[in-house]
């Protein structure tokens, strides 16, 4: 399974518009990237977390709830089920997933707006913030992908081999 790293912050902190700048520098460098969204509901509208999760380069995305999953990739019209069927397999460099704040997975907590850090938080990599945070752990700006992706390419992407 390619590794798992989760972005994580209050609601309205900034999480999807931080997923949206690391997917693309993701596949900027080249790499593709799976991302998946935690959601108390799954809404199927323009502008939504899991279409910017698109926009932004992801390959699919998948929206979980308490209740169900659903994964969404774009696909051509002529789409055939051997296409579709391996889905989140393990043709990917990284996932990244935004919420799973109580998983065991690495994360990055977005903060923003004054908001209060997040509590009991395990694994916690670093801190995006444009704000002093007086913590010692690795802390990036909000705007700085690269830095971040530099991070991610370090310590967690895992290039896949055999192409």
């Amino acid at each position: 399974m390619p590794p798992i790293v989760s972005i994580v912050g209050r609601t309205n902190s900034g999480k999807t518009t931080l997923m949206e700048k690391l997917v693309a520098e993701v596949k900027r460098r080249g790499y593709r990237v799976a991302t998946i969204k935690h959601a108390q509901e799954i809404h199927f509208e323009p502008g939504k977390d899991s279409e910017r999760h698109l926009k932004a380069g992801s390959e699919v995305t998948m929206v979980v709830t308490p209740q169900e999953a659903v994964l969404i990739k774009p696909v051509t019209p002529q789409v055939k089920l051997v296409e579709i069927a391996p889905l989140l397999g393990e043709d990917y460099d990284i996932i990244l997933t935004e919420g799973f704040k109580q998983s065991d997975m690495p994360k990055i907590e977005i903060r923003y707006g004054g908001k209060e850090p997040l509590k009991d938080i395990k694994n916690l990599i670093a801190i995006a913030s444009d704000e002093a945070i007086g913590e010692e752990i690795r802390h990036f700006s909000t705007g700085d992908a690269k830095g971040m992706v530099d991070l991610l390419e370090k310590n967690f992407i895992k290039p896949r081999t055999g192409e």
